[in-house]
């Protein structure tokens, strides 16, 4: 099924001069509207009618996380705040958030995007879609709504958490659909199992989920207890949200919508082209995007480009799953989670030492995080009463600021290890 076939099965030749007119019209925009960019680009001394063909991509800047803070909140915008109707945001390294925004036309193209998305998982306007993510400042939720929206289905927008009350909602209001992260679809498999709720209560179909690694045999495990289908989706908060990428029901790879981003491959140490098949950091570049373009985005996620045609007709290029990243972030229940966000609060609170590690687990169907901190003598001696207040003091300001609770355990001075002389600081225990 497709919601755009003239789109998703364009012609190459097409796709490329399609591409083409859209960069050089976002590159345009982008130097005269961004002073960022128009610095960059005099910097190397590129106008953007220099680039002529796709492949002159290459001799474009990037653009990195680090980029978006600095020009925190609105240096990055290529419209008036009068022609920005949403903005959204994400965690940011340095606990500042990275904002979004975007104009009428955005929301537009946006709810195109997750609807080909939607309809390539199988789901139609005769669906009911449950979204089991978190409404808010992040994208996930909101995006994938008005795709669902934009199908015609009925959206149940039952956000995250209450997963007892998840599940009688999917009984009552005959749920076909879920939307979500993959471990909290395991959450709620594990729930009904407990409870005793067989899944002849459920009327799903199928599940799209996202926002956090996972693997195929996690799929299949999803796929067994709810007996559903279950497919990957890839979104970025930064480049516009869910709707970069998704499976079709053949699933064997993320089909890019390449009419709205230029894709590349780089290697993350030399930012040179990957060989084609190989593994490398994904670079984003938008096209249509109008309040908040991105010029050669580097998301930090690794994937390979997969080669062949798939079955299902489409035409464009497709990614495999996200396989790790090319730093230090981490994705805690759907999270984006940088450490130096927790080195940051501990600095601030006195007795705490400049060491500490992340411990990531998945117990269950949730992921759990565990942070380790070297305590001073005066405290990690301290009467037990008082070692706890300032655990609990640590857990909230962690949790404020990462967006995410945590587990926060006190250990003695130069407990934790240094490796090839150098602090590790996350240690991830998840198969994903």
């Amino acid at each position: 099924m497709y919601w755009e076939p003239d789109k998703e099965c364009m012609d190459g030749e097409e796709l490329e001069q399609l591409q083409l007119e859209r960069l050089q019209a976002t590159l345009n925009r982008v130097y005269a509207q961004v002073p960022f960019y128009r610095k960059k680009f005099d910097e190397m001394g590129i106008l953007p009618e220099d680039i002529t063909s796709v492949s002159d991509i290459v001799r474009l800047p990037f653009t990195a996380k680090a980029d978006l803070r600095d020009n925190y909140p609105y240096g990055l915008f290529a419209m008036p705040l009068r022609e920005v109707v949403r903005i959204h945001a994400s965690s940011g390294a340095s606990g500042t958030n990275t904002v979004v925004g975007y104009t009428r036309n955005d929301l537009k193209h946006w709810s195109n995007l997750v609807a080909r998305v939607i309809t390539a998982a199988g789901a139609t306007k005769d669906d009911v879609i449950q979204i089991a993510f978190g409404y808010g400042l992040f994208t996930g939720a909101f995006g994938l709504h008005q795709g669902a929206e934009r199908i015609g289905a009925s959206v149940i927008p039952a956000s995250s958490g209450n997963t007892a009350r998840q599940i009688q909602i999917m009984k009552d209001f005959k749920t076909t659909v879920l939307v979500g992260t993959p471990s909290y679809a395991m959450l709620i498999s594990e729930t009904m199992r407990e409870k005793g709720i067989p899944i002849s209560a459920l009327s799903l179909k199928y599940g799209l989920f996202g926002s956090e690694p996972w693997s195929e045999a996690m799929r299949k495990e999803i796929e067994s207890r709810l007996g559903i289908i279950a497919t990957d989706n890839y979104g970025l908060s930064d480049v516009i949200g869910p709707g970069i990428s998704g499976e079709c029901l053949e699933r064997n790879g993320l089909h890019f919508n390449e009419d709205h981003f230029l894709v590349e491959v780089v290697d993350p140490e030399t930012l040179v082209p990957a060989a084609e098949g190989e593994e490398g950091e994904l670079v984003i570049t938008s096209l249509t995007k109008e309040a908040f373009p991105m010029i050669r985005y580097r998301t930090r996620d690794r994937i390979r480009i997969l080669k062949g045609d798939c079955p299902c007709g489409r035409t464009g290029r497709r990614m495999s799953r996200v396989l790790g990243r090319t730093d230090d972030m981490i994705i805690i229940r759907g999270v984006s989670v940088y450490p130096i966000q927790i080195e940051n609060v501990l600095a601030e609170i006195e007795g705490m030492q400049p060491e500490y590690q992340i411990v990531v687990d998945r117990k269950g169907a949730m992921d759990e995080a565990t942070v380790l901190v070297e305590a001073g003598e005066s405290i990690f001696f301290d009467q037990m009463k008082h070692q706890k207040d300032m655990v609990d003091q640590i857990k909230s300001r962690i949790a404020h600021e990462i967006g995410v609770s945590v587990e926060v355990k006190l250990v003695e001075k130069k407990t934790l290890k240094l490796f090839e002389g150098k602090a590790r600081r996350v240690i991830d225990n998840r198969k994903l």
